[in-house]
């Protein structure tokens, strides 16, 4: 990259930075490989995941043979870097391939575009990409990818039409990260562009991967109808088939069809259980996930269905041997808090064998604040807790102080009320809208004077203004508007 062809004495230096060695050297093959057989055992390193190991073979290699050094050792160790999201060995990595000479080499470019977006650097896998001459579908991709990993879907989206201007056609991959960033948006005119595309393409139809992503993408996008008829189409369902629909469900509050359909998925499993045993092999075992189960708790909380939510959170570990999360802890809390039961929440997230995060306490704050008697010793003492603990751990959340402000105001608690607001003055951040207009997604942030469509935005806000105190003034309710 330019920032780093800056620096001359960078390129000299890397062997020295490289070269360092204060790491154990047990368990490492000798250095002195023939090239081949390095790269292989770079590449056992990753596909075992030991990263850490496979850099420091690369060290050791890169001082005793750097002769041995070529395109496909500094990939495996991009790739090394890119699953640790080490940003500086990532960097150093860079620096090398361009004192060697390599930058030009496709692969190596793209696999610098994974390495500075896993590592939260945007802004320089854009660079990157830039900087590629003849850009193909997998460096277009990796980009795309790159910004919906980093919760930027709107700009994956911009790049994703930029890609078809420039003449380069979507794949499968290119097609599920765009719809990834269309359920992230809620953007449902451009996912149902996209499959009218996929449509329109011979193959694509049929792609397992593809439907599950427009099952995904329609169900958060509210088009929930849809997306259960694309999963009822489907001839081939995998675990993510039936995860993505049993989610879909619950999160729009149809916790019995949820339910039913995680029924279904366990028959299916008996039934290919059963064939097996008679020798039939047509069909395979579809064996819930993780993610399968937190469908499923969510959908036992929308229904209050606590003893069935129990059996279930003990179900994955006993019957699938699946470990909770501290999502699955999260649902469980959820779970309890809207049957009312707030004190064995409280006692259960007492008790977690994790450490509670900023969801968990939040779930536990908002279900104290909707309690019936939420100003009642016990309710004000969680709220208390829970609200000190988000305070630690997301201190810029100001919807937290908010819930207290409230609390402490219908208890009488006058001073605890003005301290809370004061707090929030001070750490108050403008909000943020966006808007769907066709294809395009458009964003707004409270009080931006920096906006480029600004004079038109408030001269319609002001027609329309003076609109509505004509129309009150004509049947004499004057409201007055600020």
């Amino acid at each position: 990259m330019r920032f780093l062809r800056r620096f001359p004495s960078l390129g000299r230096r890397v062997i020295k930075l490289f070269s360092t060695n204060n790491q154990s050297k047990a368990h490492l093959p000798p250095a002195h490989l023939k090239p081949p057989k390095a790269n292989q055992t770079l590449k056992r390193y990753l596909q075992s995941n030991h990263t850490s190991k496979a850099l420091l073979f690369f060290r050791i290699l890169l001082r005793k043979n750097p002769s041995s050094i070529d395109s496909f050792s500094l990939m495996f160790s991009l790739k090394a870097c890119t699953l640790k999201s080490s940003l500086v060995e990532g960097k150093q990595m860079h620096a090398l391939v361009i004192n060697l000479g390599l930058q030009p080499i496709i692969f190596l470019q793209t696999s610098l575009i994974n390495m500075y977006s896993a590592a939260g650097n945007v802004a320089d896998a854009h660079n990157m990409f830039d900087e590629i001459p003849s850009k193909n579908l997998i460096s277009w991709t990796s980009l795309i990818s790159a910004y919906v990993d980093n919760q930027k879907p709107t700009k994956a989206l911009q790049l994703f039409r930029e890609m078809q201007m420039d003449d380069v056609q979507p794949d499968i991959v290119t097609l599920t990260v765009a719809l990834s960033a269309c359920a992230d948006l809620g953007a449902l005119d451009m996912g149902e562009w996209i499959h009218a595309y996929i449509r329109r393409r011979k193959g694509l139809n049929t792609d397992v991967c593809l439907n599950n992503s427009l099952i995904n993408m329609y169900s958060k996008c509210g088009e929930i109808g849809t997306s259960r008829r694309l999963f009822d189409s489907m001839q081939m369902k995998n675990v993510t088939t039936w995860t993505s629909m049993i989610v879909g469900h619950a999160l729009h509050g149809q916790a019995e069809e949820a339910l039913q359909l995680f029924t279904e998925m366990k028959e299916t499993n008996k039934r290919a259980r059963k064939n097996m045993r008679n020798g039939k092999h047509e069909s395979s075992l579809v064996l819930p996930n993780d993610v399968t189960f937190m469908g499923v708790l969510m959908a036992c909380s929308h229904a209050g269905l606590v003893e069935e939510g129990k059996q279930h959170f003990r179900s994955m570990q006993e019957d699938y041997n699946l470990r909770p999360r501290i999502s699955h802890y999260g649902c469980m809390v959820d779970l309890l808090c809207r049957a009312g039961l707030l004190t064995k929440a409280y006692e259960f997230v007492q008790n977690m064998p994790v450490p509670p995060n900023a969801v968990v306490w939040r779930t536990l704050l908002s279900a104290s604040s909707l309690q019936g008697n939420s100003n009642s010793e016990e309710n004000i003492k969680i709220c208390s807790e829970a609200s000190r603990q988000l305070l630690e751990l997301k201190p810029d959340q100001v919807g937290d102080n908010v819930i207290m402000s409230n609390l402490y105001a219908a208890k009488g608690m006058w001073d605890k009320k003005i301290l809370v607001r004061e707090q929030i003055k001070q750490r108050r951040y403008p909000g943020c809208s966006s808007i769907e207009v066709g294809i395009d997604i458009k964003q707004f942030v409270a009080a931006d004077d920096q906006h480029p469509c600004m004079p038109k935005i408030y001269e319609i806000l002001d027609h329309l203004t003076r609109t509505m105190r004509a129309f009150d003034h004509a049947l004499g309710t004057d409201i007055p508007l600020e």
